[in-house]
């Protein structure tokens, strides 16, 4: 066979993969205790475990970008999350944005069949892979975006709406230089491309680079304004600080979405806001008109049942959670729905909690076999509802990589549940020192505080906390409230 025929034959064989049923997912990881978790739950408890886990199996789960505060969505929904900046004719992205991803992922695979040398048509058939994997809660689907980013570079080396896909896809598997390096070999090709400089900031922000972020989301801000560009521009003023500004950008966003999609990206980054600001009114407000343009997003479901446990409407806010984790088991809203178990503290809710956290490590081996770094997710889970051990190595294998605010904050706590206080409050203080506003940084930095018998200090940070964000953790305000009229009474 000569190497042409060779070469159409890999072409059909990425066709009639890409026509693969959409809903298949990776096979799961195995029972919770194959998977690390449950080691001390009673063996009927086990068992349900097991169902969740065929559940979480069925679901399927991925990393979000929102992973760290929940605020960097990587690869945001530019018209329903599918416009790629194309310097080259073919297969036009914006097909994907004329109905679901779903029938948009399938008009794809059935034009790569039939034209299965569209290098255009399989980098956006990657970045909708990539995006289905984020909406969907489906890891399976980033190695097959990266077969289908792969095949549209040897059809046209440098193409870069599939160098900025490439961006995107490490970006999401928690790749950050990788994300970095391909977000620049776009830029290199064409200097407007908007995913490539949107995920350009994300990869800057979750580096620790926060001064080079800055000026990247400045730059993108001059070449290609967008909803993309604002609402990471907005997230690098918050991270120094300057939720002002950060405020004032997302509503001149909002008010400029029209998309469906637009709307409840944008009214959910402002409802995050006015949670993690205490504002627990407004927050309700924005996840309802995200919720009105987009019923079933996620972030904004999560959003709701957050503010709703703040609020002190619990039992909504189970009801919420457990919606939300009924269709995406991710790590997030599995530890608080535990929480929320926790706090209710009836008769069944400390099994149903421990079946939760058991998840997350399901999730955790889900999304590593997949190419998933999923070290922070470890760390913060594990520290206060796992294998504290676990937790310690995760958060240091995750410094090693990347120094930010909320790296140094997964650092600080595991060092402090194994009682190593003393080295936990150097990566604490570091937690809160650009000005970003977190209450559950300053609740730890507080504990940590007082362990190392900074008694005013640590008043100083507890009160702070629960000043910004008095529930801000369904455990953890409980927690914090106590600690408080600890350090009260000792005087």
């Amino acid at each position: 066979m000569s190497p042409r025929r060779n070469d159409d034959a890999q072409e059909r064989e990425l066709a009639d993969e890409a026509g693969e049923d959409a809903g298949a997912t990776a096979e799961a990881p195995g029972t919770p205790e194959e998977a690390g978790a449950g080691q001390d739950a009673p063996e009927g408890r086990r068992g349900s475990g097991r169902l969740r886990v065929l559940h979480l199996t069925a679901c399927a789960v991925a990393l979000a970008v929102a992973m760290t505060a929940g605020a960097v969505v990587l690869g945001s929904r530019d018209d329903d999350g599918m416009r790629t900046v194309s310097s080259a004719p073919g297969l036009a992205p914006e097909l994907l944005a004329t109905g679901s991803l779903a029938s948009g992922i399938s008009a794809l695979q059935t034009h790569l069949k039939a034209q299965p040398k569209d290098y255009n048509g399989w980098s956006t058939l990657g970045v909708a892979y990539i995006e289905q994997a984020r909406t969907n809660g489906d890891p399976s689907r980033y190695p097959q975006a990266e077969r289908a980013l792969k095949r549209s570079l040897e059809l046209r080396p440098g193409n870069d709406p599939a160098l900025a896909g490439r961006s995107a896809l490490a970006a999401a598997r928690h790749d950050f230089p990788g994300a970095l390096r391909y977000a620049e070999k776009a830029l290199d090709e064409n200097a407007y491309n908007e995913r490539a400089l949107s995920t350009r900031i994300d990869a800057l922000v979750e580096l620790g680079r926060y001064e080079d972020a800055s000026q990247a989301a400045d730059q993108a801000d001059t070449r290609r304004p967008g909803i993309p560009v604002f609402t990471r521009y907005a997230y690098v003023r918050e991270l120094r600080g300057d939720v002002a500004t950060a405020r004032r950008v997302l509503k001149q966003a909002l008010s400029s979405a029209s998309a469906p999609g637009d709307v409840a990206y944008v009214a959910t980054s402002l409802g995050q806001l006015a949670w993690r600001e205490g504002e627990y009114g407004s927050a309700l407000k924005y996840y309802a008109q995200a919720l009105r343009a987009d019923k079933v997003y996620l972030p904004a479901l999560e959003g709701r049942a957050r503010a709703q446990a703040a609020s002190g409407d619990r039992a909504a806010a189970i009801r919420g959670m457990e919606d939300v984790v009924a269709r995406f088991p991710l790590p997030g809203p599995l530890v608080v729905l535990g929480e929320l178990y926790e706090a209710r503290d009836g008769e069944q809710d400390r099994a149903k909690a421990r079946d939760q956290y058991a998840l997350v490590n399901a999730w955790t081996a889900l999304a590593r076999a997949n190419g998933v770094n999923a070290d922070l997710d470890t760390a913060l889970a594990a520290a206060d509802h796992g294998d504290r051990k676990a937790a310690l190595r995760a958060a240091r294998a995750e410094w090693e990589r990347r120094h930010t605010v909320h790296t140094a904050d997964a650092l600080a706590w595991a060092l402090h549940v194994n009682g190593r206080d003393d080295e936990a409050l150097r990566y604490a203080r570091r937690a809160t020192a650009t000005g970003y506003r977190d209450a559950t940084f300053l609740y730890h930095r507080g504990v940590i505080e007082r362990a190392t018998d900074h008694k005013k200090e640590a008043r100083a940070s507890l009160s702070s906390a629960l000043k910004l964000n008095p529930g801000f953790s369904p455990v953890g305000a409980k927690a914090a409230k106590k600690t408080l009229t600890a350090l009260d009474g000792a005087e």
